[in-house]
């Protein structure tokens, strides 16, 4: 085939371009396959960077209040009289321990003859029946006991006891009352005594030794448990004229004195009153503080107006002294860091870049030697009305920096120190300052919505010595 002068120019502006578009495709192709490639070597090493990385364990915040106390051991002091039995026989108590009585209630019986006891079982002054509150209220105090019961102090076991028989005691004794008429025709008839205490109050039936202790007797020597004895006259006991049977506790306020060091007299006496945790019921109430300097050491001595009947019948009383109630963000201290910071008057901190964020002007010079000023945008993580705090990363000790339209300019020299936590919400270590309001040895409780801080169930990291600022997160 023949082809003209147009027909081969033509061909061969054909063959150029298809040379030209092969070329090209394999430019292209070689591209793509160096974008898929640097792709592929960025995805692997990602991944050996999040297998060869140590776990950062992460913690969500929460609201919490944080209570610094201390347990101790309180000697109670009330005002306590000691009742006597006008009569020689064998003792019936109708009131339950630690109950309040008046002046005209029947508090125990003396029987001369010893046979009350027999009479009360044969059924002969009626049938003992009990009302579903009565039963109800024997089985809350077996509950009660049995919650709280440590086998460490198994002595306890014989105080429930007692507690328990004189319940049963009270609400079997009530026929006794319904049937006086039947008691006083019976062999028995004057030989029962009916007493009273002679005073309103809340009758206690064991005594110990420390009815009369004041403030000014107390010494170390009484905290010892292992010493202390105490006495109880128990149901059907014979005892003589003039015999101890109990004590009446006559006034509602009381105190407890507790041994305390040097360090904790300093806080008390700063305060009039402060918070009590009684350890028995977990209730709380607030005391009255007074501080004793006495020969063998310092004692506080907690006065309440309340809660005497719960604790009548006991002479050591286990507290805690919440000194501090805090509430705020809760926090492990094992997540608190320190972290160095260039300290910038504020009149030096401007707002500028593309996002509008606070930075300052640093000196520099460019290529030609000319003396030219850059933004600089800085994250702040504190600030008052003088200063800021500024992140260190971008700027040197020694660069000097201007004020916005003004020719004075300053070195930066100064830095501090601030006490913060990694913010994880990110991806990356983020430093948050935090204002600490109350500490143990476990945890912290900071400020909540504070303008550069934390807020509730931001995530921070656990151990603030496993990264450093603007590390990258890693969760396993």
């Amino acid at each position: 085939m023949l082809y003209g002068k147009g027909d081969l120019r033509v061909a061969q502006n054909q063959q150029v371009r298809k040379k030209r578009h092969s070329k090209s495709g394999k430019t292209m192709n070689r591209i793509e396959l160096l974008i898929f490639g640097s792709m592929t070597v960025y995805i692997i090493v990602l991944i050996v960077m999040y297998l060869n990385s140590e776990p950062i364990m992460g913690y969500s915040i929460q609201m919490g209040s944080l209570s610094i106390s201390k347990t101790y051991t309180g000697i109670a002091l009330r005002e306590e009289e000691l009742v006597n039995s006008p009569y020689t026989g064998y003792i019936n108590y109708y009131i339950r321990e630690g109950e309040r009585v008046s002046s005209r209630d029947t508090v125990y019986s003396i029987d001369e003859s010893g046979r009350l006891a027999t009479l009360l079982n044969s059924g002969e002054l009626g049938e003992n029946t009990y009302s579903d509150e009565e039963l109800a209220e024997i089985r809350s105090d077996v509950i009660q006991y049995a919650s709280v019961f440590d086998c460490k102090d198994f002595g306890s076991v014989y105080d429930f006891k007692y507690d328990l028989e004189g319940a049963v005691v009270r609400l079997v004794n009530i026929s006794m009352y319904e049937n006086i008429d039947t008691l006083n025709k019976s062999s028995l008839g004057g030989m029962v005594s009916l007493c009273t205490v002679g005073k309103s109050g809340y009758v206690v039936y064991n005594t110990d030794g420390y009815e009369d202790l004041s403030i000014e007797n107390i010494n170390a020597e009484l905290f010892d448990q292992s010493l202390y004895e105490r006495n109880r006259v128990n149901n059907n006991d014979l005892i003589e004229k003039n015999d101890v049977v109990g004590k009446l506790v006559t006034d509602e306020n009381w105190s407890l004195v507790i041994p305390i060091d040097a360090e904790r007299v300093a806080e008390l006496e700063e305060e009039s009153y402060v918070k009590v945790k009684f350890i028995k019921t977990q209730e709380t109430s607030w005391g009255e503080v007074t501080i004793h300097h006495l020969p063998d050491g310092d004692y506080a001595q907690l006065s309440f107006t309340n809660s005497c009947k719960t604790f009548c019948t006991d002479r050591f009383v286990d507290i805690e002294l919440v000194i501090n109630d805090e509430k705020g963000l809760k926090i492990p201290k094992s997540a608190i860091a320190q972290k160095e910071f260039f300290i910038i008057p504020a009149d030096y901190m401007s707002k500028g870049g593309d996002k509008g964020n606070y930075g300052v002007s640093k000196e520099t010079y460019n290529e030609n030697g000319e003396l030219v000023y850059h933004f600089i945008e800085t994250t702040v993580y504190n600030s008052n009305d003088e200063e800021f705090y500024v992140d260190n990363t971008d700027l040197n000790v020694g660069d000097y920096i201007c004020k916005p339209d003004s020719d004075e300019k300053m070195a930066i020299s100064k830095s501090g120190t601030l006490t913060g936590v990694y913010n994880m919400n990110k991806g990356y270590a983020d430093f948050k300052q935090i204002t600490i309001l109350a500490e143990n040895d476990e945890y912290a409780i900071v400020s909540s919505n504070t303008k550069y801080g934390l807020t509730v169930y931001d995530r921070i990291v656990l151990d603030a010595a496993s990264v450093n600022t603007d590390d990258f997160i890693y969760n396993k």
